[in-house]
């Protein structure tokens, strides 16, 4: 196991600048997942931990060791990509030992290690089969078992859920992070699914056009996001913003939005603000603000509402039920508690 550290690092292709100045601290056995859109930089990032793409500037340090000009090979890491990369014509067992089988290890250690990994990923029975004659998760399984039994300081997964549906995708992220909690080695993992991070992450790092927006544990990116992008990146259904200005120890919200929050934020009256709420933190009173209901979706486990109020459209979520109908006025209240304030002009949280 080793730390990974990332410092100062830049990419470009070109006169494009895809990642910018990039500081990351990964310790040694940490689950570190980083997210953000396409086109982030995330998968390039995680490119060059693995040495599959060349640094512009900066460090990268696995356990200590700078490796910028250290072959993929020698940096002692294994990839999980998200297509598998398994060789059609080989057993999986054949699969999993190939890197081992490269290096000239021999045919018992080969096949111990292999046994191990099987073992733990529920894959002896399939260990004479082709690639061809599995689901899809067990080829993920494969390719995870391929990485395990290299014995690596650190791993990395480039979003390796994506080609998988809905529920495998669940039962996949259980897994990986029963996998991690066993082996305890260094993680590295990308997705652009901001659930798999918060259920998966013992670390979140965040990224937006190349740059790192905020690192942090997922429930300290959930209660207390930097920016507006992270607030509304993180947390699904995602946060609502409504446009609104300071009045004294209040905050009267705009744009038709007919309610006054009792806020005490320090700030000057008449500036302007953005006030994010979780669909969660949204009650049903009758001393809220009126909106119009636009659709509803009932999960079985809580009710999510999309209703229109100042010209656009917020969401709520209930856990308790409620019979609601397209085109019904209702009041809705904030939780005061919980409500986050944003400079309007910055997306600074104040």
């Amino acid at each position: 196991m080793a730390s990974v550290d990332l410092r100062r690092v830049r990419k470009s292709f070109g006169s494009t600048e895809v990642v910018r100045g990039v500081d990351i601290a990964i310790e040694d056995g940490e689950f570190c997942v980083l997210v953000g859109p396409s086109g982030c930089g995330k998968s390039t990032l995680l490119r060059m931990i693995a040495g599959l793409e060349n640094i512009s500037d900066g460090e990268i340090a696995i356990g200590g060791r700078v490796v910028n000009r250290v072959h993929p090979k020698e940096r002692d890491i294994a990839m999980v990509f998200q297509n598998y990369a398994l060789y059609p014509h080989m057993t999986v067992g054949a699969n999993m030992g190939f890197s081992l089988a490269l290096r000239g290890e021999s045919k018992a250690l080969i096949a111990e290690r292999v046994r191990t990994a099987a073992d733990i990923l529920g894959l002896t029975p399939y260990l004479e089969r082709y690639p061809r004659q599995l689901s899809g998760g067990q080829r993920q399984r494969v390719a995870m078992g391929r990485a395990i039994v290299r014995d690596p300081q650190v791993f990395l997964f480039d979003e390796p859920l994506s080609n998988l549906d809905a529920k495998l995708r669940v039962a996949m992220r259980t897994e990986i992070k029963e996998l991690h909690q066993r082996l305890k080695t260094t993680t590295v993992y990308v997705t652009h699914d901001q659930i798999e991070a918060m259920t998966m992450a013992d670390k979140i790092v965040v990224m937006h056009d190349g740059l790192v927006e905020q690192i942090g544990a997922p429930l300290e990116l959930y209660d207390r996001p930097a920016n507006r992008f992270v607030a509304g990146f993180i947390g699904s259904p995602a946060m609502n913003f409504l446009p609104a200005r300071i009045d004294g120890a209040n905050i009267a919200f705009s744009a038709g939005v007919d309610f006054r929050l009792a806020l005490k934020t320090g700030l000057e009256t008449g500036r302007e603000v953005v006030v994010g709420i979780r669909p969660e933190h949204l009650e049903v009173a009758t001393d809220g603000f009126e909106v119009e209901v636009v659709v509803i979706e009932p999960t079985g486990s809580e009710t999510q509402l999309v209703a229109r109020v100042g010209g656009q459209e917020i969401t709520a979520v209930f856990r308790e039920r409620h019979a609601f109908a397209p085109g019904q006025r209702i009041r809705l209240r904030p939780q005061a508690d919980r409500a986050l304030v944003f400079d309007s002009s910055s997306g600074q949280r104040i």
